[in-house]
């Protein structure tokens, strides 16, 4: 016997309710609406997919108090709807984390190194940035903006410095040393999309989020997250 598309709508609505109950810990009823506007605060799985949710409410109401019989419901969904609502149920469930999309080996240099290291593992990897450390504590990004206000400062009217500089010399040139962010492993993909907009809604931009097991500043790193990464995010 095929299940029907109403009936797998409802399974996936079922689930998306029951995990937004369990997200704001609410015990008793709460109309699906208002648990969507309480989970939105802190869960950005259901500020990413609001609107949708939304909608499915309408429609579960649909299905549930329009059916005229045992088996028949007035409100039949599209296949792409019921397929929809399957994604977003497993999204809210089993949000993917960045440390599983964005985990890889991440090239790190030394204070003490020198710019042309930087600037060749930068050209051969296409990196706008590179995460540098002294006597094995995190110190910053060296950012491609970072290095030209390093040329800026070296050059003269006829000339520029032949002296080949350290990253933390090229380092004390960045503008904006607090770039970036440390991020935990388990972070849902889409908390780590909200770190990016509320720097952009600050005025502010971030270089990279760094993963790293805990968040910890001198935890190994794990992975890397630029701005671009977030075409990879559905």
């Amino acid at each position: 016997m095929s299940v029907e598309n109403s009936d797998r709508f409802i399974i996936a609505y079922n689930r998306i309710e029951k995990a937004l109950g369990k997200k704001v810990e609410e015990t008793g009823f709460l109309p699906f609406y208002k648990l969507i506007e309480k989970a939105k605060i802190k869960n950005s799985v259901v500020r990413n997919y609001e609107e949708d949710l939304r909608e499915f409410g309408d429609l579960r109401n649909a299905i549930i108090h329009h059916r005229t019989g045992v088996d028949y419901v007035i409100a039949e969904p599209h296949d792409d709807i019921v397929e929809r609502i399957e994604l977003i149920e497993k999204k809210v469930n089993n949000p993917l984390n960045v440390g599983a999309l964005f985990g890889c080996k991440v090239h790190t240099l030394q204070a003490a190194d020198s710019l042309p290291m930087a600037l060749r593992l930068m050209q051969e990897n296409k990196f706008s940035q590179v995460p540098i450390y002294e006597q094995g504590h995190f110190k910053g990004l060296i950012t491609a903006a970072g290095i030209t206000y390093w040329l800026a400062g070296q050059s003269t009217e006829d000339s520029i410095s032949r002296e080949i500089p350290t990253l933390s010399e090229v380092y004390n040139f960045e503008k904006r040393k607090q770039s970036f962010e440390f991020v935990r492993r388990d972070l849902s993909v889409y908390e780590a999309e909200d770190y990016f907009k509320r720097a952009i809604s600050k005025g502010t931009r971030l270089e990279a989020l760094l993963i790293t097991e805990t968040a910890g500043h001198d935890e190994e790193l794990i992975g890397i997250i630029t701005p671009y990464d977030l075409l990879k995010i559905d």
